[in-house]
């Protein structure tokens, strides 16, 4: 497919003087569109369908999310949980997908959720971004609170996202020494790991788009081919196969909840918890080729890729594990290693393990792509402090004030996992809900504004479907929302408390905080990189920034 695609250029102004329109439609297209939203071109569009559906595919992490979070499911309703609530979750999360791919093909940005938020309802003070017509007549502070909340909020999310990945790497790789060599690491040695982990993920993001591009199209196959493995290897090693009554059925619980119902729910979260990141393709619409068809796609893809992927991969481990008791037991730093261990033995097992944690690693070095490409984006409309040096790009074309930003917050926090596992828990477990809450800001607007919020549809489009769509997406965030901040062990104690409430309103703090004391004296919405030129004309007349 990449030989085939037509050739890239690095901006419109250098497209400008290129005589062969014909080869560069594609990519003309795109920053054409680029223009009528306000915005220059500046990244190279060397991004493929396979580019862009790996970036999303890589953020969702399909086979590292799931061994990750496996056992969360396994101990809140046991394989039945998992199997229907693995389905059901991966149903709306494509609902979800849809009402987000239809506004990205509209508005292809690496602003992505933030900049739909403004462009969608720039007129609402609750909900837009233009200060100036509400200045003089309501509260001169509030009016972009709402949009640059969503871009500090998901900014936020997709660094602590990262960082959980890169510890997982190095709870993994403590794992592999527990079962190869018997030694246990300890917290130190686990987070100096971890900073390794986060800096060679800094590293691969300072080498800009052809190289994010070229891994996350390395990780589809990974995956692909990874799943592949370790579905025939737990299938043909295990010694003992569970029953379909066991796997469509059985019904475990060790959270000491009483209510049946509402321990299965609690195993949703594995299933919604892995399946986040698809919006991730978005952050890099500025680097793709026909961004406005493959941005969506790839969003829409990635969750139907992770579905199938993700339900073969789960039925082997459901069908090949041996003892849940001894998963629950476990002293390994992953239980899933325990679960491989029972299932096909030592060698195996360090196997199975390897390929799980490069998968885990592409992932977390994704989730820094896509932070680094907000900071940048949020610069670029006076929503970042040092607007000129989160907008300056090296010669790989990578925004590396931003990259370096969220490799240093990921050691910053890797640190708090030395001094409690309970403390790092609980800030991590903030991005899972942060990015559901980030996915509700346009999904609202779409739902309570369906004619008004979306005029000019992009080539994916919904149609008759659109609002239907919305509305279920929006009833499942808000109910998914609710669901993660809940207890999920009873009797609650110190140790086994959902700190996510306590996390999650930190970070809603701390971005108020960052409103009151610097956003709402810089911040007046989306500012133009480019004026109009000639009979080049913008949507409806209308100015992409309120405050221009």
């Amino acid at each position: 497919m990449e030989k085939n695609a037509l050739a890239d250029v690095e901006s419109v102004d250098r497209h400008s003087s290129v005589p062969q329109e014909l080869q560069d439609a594609s990519v003309s297209r795109s920053d054409q569109r680029l223009r009528e939203l306000g915005y220059k071109s500046e990244f190279r569009r060397d991004m493929s369908l396979f580019g862009v559906l790996g970036i999303s595919f890589c953020a969702i992490g399909i086979l590292t999310g799931m061994s990750s979070a496996f056992q969360t499911g396994l101990f809140s309703g046991g394989p039945l949980g998992l199997f229907w609530g693995w389905n059901i979750c991966s149903l709306f999360m494509l609902l979800i997908a849809l009402s987000l791919a239809e506004i990205c093909s509209a508005y292809p940005t690496m602003g992505g959720l933030y900049f739909w938020v403004c462009k969608m309802k720039p007129e609402t003070p609750m909900l837009g971004c233009d200060l100036r017509r509400f200045a003089d007549q309501y509260c001169p502070s509030f009016g972009g609170l709402r949009s640059s909340q969503t871009g500090w909020i998901y900014s936020i999310a997709m660094t602590f996202t990262g960082t959980s990945g890169n510890l997982s790497v190095a709870l993994y790789l403590a794992s592999l020494a527990e079962v190869g060599q018997g030694r246990t690491l300890s917290r130190v040695e686990v987070a100096a790991i971890a900073w390794g982990v986060n800096i060679a993920s800094g590293i691969i993001n300072t080498t800009g788009t052809k190289a994010i591009g070229g891994m996350s199209t390395f990780n589809l196959w990974w995956t692909l081919g990874g799943t592949f493995v370790l579905v025939i290897t737990l299938l043909v090693k295990a010694p003992v196969k569970n029953t379909a009554a066991f796997v469509f059925t059985d019904y475990e619980n060790f959270t000491g909840w009483q209510s049946r119902g509402f321990v299965v729910l609690l195993g949703f979260l594995q299933a919604v918890y892995t399946l986040e990141g698809c919006e991730t393709a978005a952050q890099v619409a500025e680097e793709a080729k026909r961004a406005e068809i493959l941005a969506p796609l790839a969003v829409v893809g990635s969750i139907i890729g992770s579905w199938l992927i993700g339900l073969a991969y789960m039925l082997a481990l459901l069908f090949s594990v041996q003892s849940i008791a001894s998963v629950q037991a476990t002293s390994y730093a992953i239980p899933i290693a325990q679960l491989y261990y029972d299932a096909v033995g030592q060698k195996l097992t360090l196997m199975c393990l390897t390929v799980v944690a490069l998968a885990q690693f592409m992932a977390a070095v994704t989730a820094f792509t896509a932070s680094s490409r907000l900071f940048y984006a949020l610069a670029r409309d006076d929503a970042f402090p040092m607007k000129s040096k989160y907008m300056a790009l090296n010669r790989f074309q990578a925004p590396y004030w931003g990259v370096w930003t969220s490799v240093l917050i990921g050691c910053i926090i890797s640190c708090a996992y030395i001094g409690s596992a309970v403390a790092f828990n609980a800030i991590l477990s903030s991005a899972a809900i942060a990015v559901m809450l980030s996915y509700l800001q346009p999904i609202i607007i779409r739902v309570f504004w369906p004619r008004t919020s979306l005029p000019d549809r992009g080539p994916f489009s919904l149609g008759r479907w659109s609002w239907a769509v919305n509305f279920a997406s929006f009833l499942f965030t808000v109910f998914i929302c609710v669901l993660f901040v809940l207890p999920t062990a009873h009797p609650t104690d110190a140790l086994n408390m959902n700190y996510a409430i306590v996390a999650i309103g930190a970070v809603i703090l701390l971005v108020g905080a960052c409103w009151a004391f610097w956003g709402r004296l810089r911040f007046t919405g989306p500012v133009k990189t480019v004026m109009e030129e000639g009979p080049m004309e913008f949507e409806k007349g209308e100015n992409v920034g309120a405050g221009m």
